[in-house]
């Protein structure tokens, strides 16, 4: 089976030394004396045992040509922390600081290498103008939203940031940290390994519902939302789960609500990504729908499982060779370049 392959969610490792060149003054100085995002404290890598190390557009573009790839979107990897740093302007500053590192380091050296953009969820309108430059001006085929953090976002201060993503006809990803500093009882764990399974899901399950819930799809029915790194195996049962409570109360507590939840999430719009080998894998191509599961790579995490993750997809024998071949490009095509044709 030769198959074109879109990662839909690769990481940059970025150090802080890349960024700080990028800072705005008054960060942008010696001896600032802080690091720049909030730090959870577990050895995910033990001691640099797992996972690989891709800083660079090199050391990226190496990966792709051993992985067979065409093309991977990038996310960040200190910056999914983005949503727990406390001061508005410094997360401002930090966010414009990664998304510019980006584009002059990584992405301007090749084509195979694409992005979204780290939005500050702290200053929503700010998170507006931060996603219309990255995609207007710097070529970003995206937004992200950290899933973590002190905020829902459903919530009414986060219309204007949707409004504009379905303005640009870009999408916007919804993706978790894998920490333990708050949100869910995640931070009530006492080791990485209980906090870390449940982290990724639990952060998708809440930010779904509030988005649903407080009818985000109904408001903006040609948005595209993205939610990455927790499989997809939980989304028929959290479906299900929805239908119920809105089937006894949502006249009272979702009255913008036009269709049961699991239709918003079965509408099209809404993206997830699975894990190579989940066993549930076919159930949910079968009830959230076959076009929008996508592939990633989560490379170079400590527990990614790539290239061999391509190869594991590709010979399932639960699957079909077209289902593989929309899993693997096709909807992470339509996910990122809709109306463009894609690449």
């Amino acid at each position: 089976m030769s198959t074109p392959v879109i990662d839909a969610d690769g990481h940059i490792l970025e150090q802080e030394e890349q960024l700080a060149r990028y800072l705005d003054w008054p960060y942008r100085e010696p001896g600032r004396g802080w690091t720049f995002y909030p730090r959870d404290g577990w050895n995910r890598r033990l001691g640099g045992r797992l996972g690989q190390w891709a800083d660079s557009a090199e050391s990226w573009l190496r990966a792709l040509d051993e992985g067979g790839v065409d093309t991977t979107v990038l996310f960040p990897t200190s910056g999914l922390f983005i949503g727990f740093v406390k001061d508005p302007d410094w997360a401002i500053a930090l966010c414009r600081a990664y998304n510019t590192f980006l584009y002059e380091e990584v992405l301007k050296v090749s084509p195979r290498l694409q992005a979204v953009a780290l939005l500050p969820v702290q200053a929503p309108h700010e998170a507006v103008a931060e996603l219309r430059r990255a995609v207007k001006e710097l070529g970003f085929v995206g937004g992200m939203l950290a899933a973590d953090g002190p905020h829902l976002l459903g919530q009414v201060q986060f219309v204007p940031i949707y409004e504009e993503a379905q303005r640009l006809d870009t999408m916007l990803a919804v993706h978790a940290s894998g920490s333990h500093l708050g949100g869910g009882g995640v931070d009530l764990y006492p080791k990485f390994i209980q906090a870390h399974t449940v982290s990724h899901p639990f952060g998708q399950m809440r930010q779904l519902t509030s988005i649903v819930f407080e009818g985000i799809p109904e408001r903006f029915p040609h948005l595209r939302l993205a939610f990455l790194e927790a499989g997809v195996g939980w989304v028929p049962y959290w479906m299900g789960r929805m239908d119920e409570e809105y089937d006894k109360r949502g006249d009272v507590d979702a009255p913008g609500l036009k269709k049961s939840p699991s239709e918003y999430v079965k509408s099209g719009n809404l993206y997830f990504s699975c894990e190579a080998d989940e066993p549930l894998l076919p159930e949910a191509l079968r009830l959230v729908g076959e076009d929008v599961v996508v592939y990633a790579s989560d490379y170079p995490h400590w527990d990614n499982e790539f290239p061999g993750s391509i190869r594991v997809l590709k010979e399932r024998k639960d699957i079909t060779d077209e289902q593989a071949g929309k899993i693997l490009a096709d909807n992470a095509r339509r996910l990122y370049w809709s109306s463009s044709g894609g690449r």
